[in-house]
């Protein structure tokens, strides 16, 4: 943060700000431009796209910018931004393409949409940040094989658990404990919610029912759980993982299989504890450390815990572009192929020809699962349920196939997650039977993965 603040005060004094395109003024959306444009000094958010172009003028006006310039194509928005006015569009193109926007901040929560945006915008040499775990968890991997290839960073953003995971993990290995589990708190767990149940929440923090549903059904975490996953190299212990039930995080460094931890490293939760927020538990078994490290009040080894009581979406991830233009370094982003995959379950008993309804919905939930066996067991990722129809019965808390549905023809996501899977090598006669490896042309500027 030392760094972070003095660099940005230099950009702010050279009058050459970090320039950020916000795609999406729905709840984190609108979040990030109040914070740019209050808090954060040397970066403007210049331009937010929304479908709905009230939606992304609203977003300017919470942060107290009135009259934003409404633009429809490249050259009105780059004219706008070389006269430093604010701009809105429903052109999502335009943000990714124009001269004067350093990097792409992602917040839509939506799957094809936001993989053609990142194509877009890495192709035009824009850094992109991702408030979007869902799409990062689903085909992540092969989107940052496009960003190596553009010279560009994507990354997942500071303030979301992901984030706040992976700046922890780094901190404690950089202290000279071994990170052997990254890990997650959550309060609630309940995989039958839907978001009727979840009205009222949602309605008193003015967020939408799906997305609030999709917290409490445990989907959420297990996307955020696959991202950190994919961003170490540590698998879960089971499906679901544990999630065990404890008073206070401090009791985390007892509740896991050693054995496994010291093998390959965990990604897991934990259940009710107090404070909110996230932890990682480092590994040290020099006397020397043990002893300073029970002086510290820390315990007495050799596994130890580290947490960080709160994490703050929308008002750190402005820090994640920062880093990206600043230093070239990401949050947090894959280290290469997928190592975990959040699988599709049924929520309640399905019928043959019912269309799921996706992530947040009445049909599914999603839980974490390590890639070999999801891909052993051809499993539905829930990242691209939505919109399959049933072939047959599926009971309550049944794992989907793709052998159980149809998928829908056409999408990005599914092209995408058939080349991540050949390009890692992942046995890719299981995946979407019948599928072949399109050459969609995407990156026109990079050689295809």
């Amino acid at each position: 943060m030392i760094i972070l603040d003095t660099a940005l005060n230099n950009r702010l004094k050279e009058n050459n700000p970090v320039k950020v395109g916000i795609i999406g003024a729905g709840y984190m959306g609108r979040g990030l431009v109040f914070q740019i444009e209050r808090s954060i000094r040397g970066m403007r958010a210049v331009a937010v796209f929304n479908r709905h172009i009230s939606s992304a003028a609203y977003a300017y006006e919470l942060a107290g910018i009135k009259d934003p310039v409404v633009v429809d194509n490249l050259e009105q928005l780059e004219s706008a931004l070389a006269s430093n006015y604010f701009c809105i569009t429903d052109n999502p193109e335009i943000i990714c393409m124009a001269q004067g926007i350093d990097v792409i901040m992602e917040a839509t929560g939506e799957i094809d949409f936001a993989a053609d945006i990142c194509l877009k915008a890495m192709d035009h040499g824009k850094h992109v940040i991702l408030m979007n775990a869902e799409l990062d968890a689903t085909v992540g991997p092969i989107l940052k094989v496009y960003a190596d290839r553009a010279d560009v960073i994507i990354s997942n953003c500071d303030g979301d658990q992901p984030g706040v995971i992976m700046n922890l993990l780094r901190y404690v290995k950089t202290i000279g404990c071994r990170p052997v589990l990254a890990g997650n708190i959550k309060g609630l767990h309940d995989p039958y919610r839907n978001p009727d149940t979840q009205k009222s929440y949602a309605e008193k923090f003015r967020q939408k029912p799906r997305m609030v549903t999709s917290f409490a059904d445990g989907t959420k975490i297990s996307f955020e759980m696959a991202v950190v996953a994919n961003a170490t190299g540590f698998k879960c212990a089971k499906r679901g993982m544990h999630g065990p039930k404890c008073f206070h995080v401090s009791q985390a460094a007892h509740l896991f299989p050693l054995d496994e931890m010291l093998e390959h490293g965990l990604v897991d939760y934990i259940l009710g504890a107090d404070p909110p927020g996230v932890f990682v538990l480092g590994y040290n078994d020099s006397p020397v450390m043990r002893q300073y490290m029970d002086y510290y009040k820390m315990g007495t080894g050799p596994v130890y815990v580290f947490y960080i009581p709160y994490h703050l979406p929308s008002i750190e991830a402005p820090l994640t572009a920062a880093r990206a233009v600043l230093f070239n370094d990401a949050s947090i982003t894959p280290l290469a192929g997928p190592v975990c995959e959040v699988i599709t379950i049924a929520k309640r008993e399905l019928k043959a020809g019912d269309i799921l309804d996706g992530i947040g919905g009445f049909d599914t939930y999603g839980v974490l699962e390590n890639m070999p066996v999801a891909m052993g067991e051809n499993l539905l990722p829930m990242g691209l349920s939505r919109g399959c129809w049933l072939k047959r019965d599926i009971k309550k808390d049944q794992a989907i196939t793709y052998h159980d549905v149809h998928v829908p023809e056409g999408r990005l996501g599914d092209r995408l997650r058939q080349e991540q899977i050949v390009h890692f090598g992942l046995a890719s006669d299981r995946a979407m039977p019948g599928k072949k490896i399109p050459d969609h042309g995407f990156a026109s500027n990079q050689a295809q993965v």
